[in-house]
């Protein structure tokens, strides 16, 4: 049997850093990356064969676990008629009908392949749309590694502590505006100051790459109002939390509906598939319809559109966001009971089956509390809790994630190694 040094020693010399992601490398928590093998249900197990109660779920993903399979048997079927065309699908059309049904704010839907694809080019149609340069993000919110997102973005450079990236031209960074997370003064004068060159605001509505920090809903609708005033677009990064925190989204939780979401994870069902959508007139900009060019060989791939279609038939089913939720709260309100038995400074926060921890005194609203927080005791009960059969995200910046297939067995075998993680933690 390999073991996971090895094959991190050997991955090494041949993949920079070890990894295909930089997260996945443990440089802020220290240690030897796990090789995964296989998974199934709520859990995975490594090449060594220890296995570990998952809680990224792919990053988002794997809301119905691993394997299912109603999913897995929709890729085997759909792999058997070939694995890509380059050529419309009906079931192309089935996707496009489900999403536009249930995001409130689709009028029409684009598939791509990855959330990076999606976000990058959901900005060049709204700057197509509008005729503008200027775009809004906000600090620690990710939206793919696209060179004009990639100033004081979220993820995996909040990690490495690293504010931007080398690669990124001056010239193109300019027009990248960035303010602070539920900061309402700040837009505010961002608007009045230079309204009129602002092609639109891209926003996580509840934050995932700088851990799980909620827009407010005053700050979501002041956002909302300044941009149909001034004629520029609102772009929600629903990455994470489309179908994730609810059926509808993050839209259907705030009661919102911006003119431009982009889509991803949940919708591939732990295919590579996304997508960017909005209002029909937006959308009509994209090429062969209008001026703004976007196209991908594998855009909208048979195998990827079928695991999407079987897990967007699993969600759809009656109760199905009602048992998330309240796993994801039991998961929440027994760690922040566990830390408080230990004396252990620790909150928690959640939404549908997104989670976030933190070991601080106050839930933060932006960047700046979520670095405040004790990164120490975070790699302290993130080895605590590997070592007890828990994989919790390497990075104290990263949303965690409860799929259906955590029950209340798997909640209660992770809240007693929670248990003993604090009781380690509060030992010194």
């Amino acid at each position: 049997m390999t073991s996971n040094a090895k094959l991190f020693e050997r991955a090494q010399r041949t993949i920079p850093g070890g990894v295909n992601s930089p997260v996945r490398a443990f440089r802020q928590v220290g240690g030897i990356p796990r090789f995964i093998d296989r998974a199934e249900g709520p859990y995975m197990i490594d090449v060594e064969g220890r296995r570990y109660i998952d809680y990224i779920g792919s990053w988002g993903p794997m809301i119905v676990g691993h394997a299912h399979p109603e999913v897995v048997e929709a890729v085997q079927r759909a792999a058997t008629r070939s694995l890509s065309f380059g050529a419309p699908t009906a079931d192309e059309i089935d996707m496009a009908e489900a999403i536009c049904a249930l995001m409130p704010s689709v009028g029409m839907v684009r598939l791509v392949s990855s959330g990076t694809e999606a976000g990058m080019s959901a900005l060049r149609l709204a700057r197509g749309f509008t005729g503008r340069d200027a775009i809004v993000k906000f600090e620690g919110c990710y939206h793919g590694h696209a060179d004009s997102l990639l100033v004081k973005a979220g993820s995996g450079l909040l990690t490495f502590g690293n504010p931007s990236s080398a690669g990124v031209p001056a010239d193109l960074a300019k027009h990248t505006l960035v303010l602070e997370f539920n900061n309402i003064p700040q837009i505010e004068e961002l608007f009045a100051e230079r309204g009129h060159e602002i092609a639109c605001v891209m926003v996580e509505p509840i934050a995932g790459n700088m851990n799980f920090i909620r827009g407010s809903s005053a700050w979501h609708r002041r956002l909302h109002e300044l941009c149909a005033e001034h004629g520029s677009l609102l772009i929600w990064d629903e990455v994470m939390t489309g179908f994730r925190v609810a059926l509808g989204g993050a839209q259907q939780v705030y009661g919102m509906r911006p003119d431009l979401v982009v889509m991803g994870k949940v919708i591939g069902g732990g295919m590579p598939l996304a997508a960017f959508g909005g209002r029909a007139e937006v959308m009509r900009k994209l090429s062969p319809l209008g001026g703004v060019y976007q196209a991908g060989t594998l855009s909208g791939n048979p195998v990827a559109v079928a695991a999407g279609m079987a897990q967007l038939r699993l969600i759809q089913r009656t109760g199905f966001y009602d048992r998330l939720a309240a796993a994801t709260r039991s998961l929440m309100q027994g760690l922040e009971q566990a830390a408080n038995r230990h004396g252990v400074g620790f909150r928690t926060d959640s939404e549908g089956g997104m989670f976030g921890f933190y070991f601080a005194t106050d839930l933060p609203r932006n960047y700046p509390d979520i670095a405040r927080a004790d990164v120490e005791l975070f790699k302290r009960f993130f080895h605590a809790m590997l070592d007890r059969g828990v994989y919790l995200a390497p990075s104290m910046y990263e949303a965690g994630f409860v799929s259906a297939a955590h029950d209340e067995a798997v909640i209660a075998a992770t809240l007693a190694a929670a248990d003993g993680a604090f009781a380690e933690l509060a030992r010194g």
